[in-house]
């Protein structure tokens, strides 16, 4: 019987792949016996990823370059090429994000998400694109709830990550002619990354995430790697533009009024925005 997730003599490249959810997913890969190639801007974080994924027996490789830079982005996929061939599958997951109100955030804090999650997301796209394998290849974009649900103290993440959403369903209709399919996940609250301990700093707000997650826990890296798994796989063989929530319910709640939180914890005196 085949197995449908054994991705050996397979190239999967993560970008951001050194912490988080992007990490977990680069793991997962590795588990299932992928080459993995990593990228993110911190070169120690892309050595300690690699040895950690090495360690465990995969092959790995990876390099350091800011998704708002194409031509390092262009560079470094040029090497992991060079290295392991076309790229069966590609995951881009560079994001940012803090909150702050729109009357108390600076253009430049705005730009800055835009230019990370958004462009960033241009940028990875049009530089992996000679690289992926046509046909065959399953490229996922990390989205975020802020996506489609409007939260105080997130603006600049809903525009990112809203544009993010439409790219990846553009570039589905664009590149499915050539046997490429192009999805989006959009994670909930999960546990252990950075990105919660920004978005929820305290127990309370923690505790109040979980609970208003329908099935009343925090997701986990391996969630959302199992998610890519499928997408990747030849299981997901007909799924191509879509936008897979793996969020245990929680935008069934409206993401649990956390944009209410995130505002107050954004108001004068409580949070200040990144300038």
């Amino acid at each position: 019987m085949k197995n449908f997730l054994d991705f050996s003599d397979k190239t999967v490249v993560v970008i951001g792949g050194t912490s988080g959810i992007n990490r977990g997913i680069a793991e997962l890969f590795a588990r299932h016996a992928a080459r993995v190639a990593v990228a993110s801007r911190s070169q120690q974080k892309v050595d300690d990823t690699v040895a950690s994924l090495r360690a465990c027996g995969a092959e790995a490789m990876g390099f350091s370059a800011d998704v708002r830079d194409p031509a390092a982005l262009a560079s470094g996929l040029a090497t992991v090429h060079e290295a392991y061939g076309p790229f069966s599958v590609l995951v881009s997951g560079a994001a940012g994000n803090f909150p702050a109100l729109l009357t108390q955030m600076s253009a430049n804090a705005f730009r800055a998400v835009i230019d990370i999650d958004l462009i960033g997301t241009f940028n990875v796209m049009q530089a992996a694109y000679p690289y992926l394998l046509k046909p065959g290849a399953a490229v996922i974009n990390i989205s975020a709830p802020q996506a489609t649900i409007p939260m105080e103290a997130q603006s600049h993440v809903c525009a990112a990550k809203a544009g993010v959403e439409m790219i990846t369903r553009c570039l589905a209709l664009e590149w499915g002619a050539q046997g490429m399919r192009v999805n989006g996940i959009v994670p909930g609250p999960i546990d252990g990354t950075e990105g919660m301990q920004r978005l929820a700093p305290n127990a309370a707000i923690r505790d109040a995430a979980r609970d208003s997650v329908p099935l009343r826990r925090l997701g986990s890296p391996e969630d959302i790697g199992n998610a890519c798994l499928f997408l990747a796989s030849d299981l997901g063989s007909y799924v191509n533009g879509a936008i897979l929530p793996v969020e245990g319910g929680w935008l069934q709640s409206g993401a649990g009024g956390l944009g209410r939180m995130l505002a107050t914890l954004a108001r004068p005196g409580t949070a200040s925005a990144e300038k």
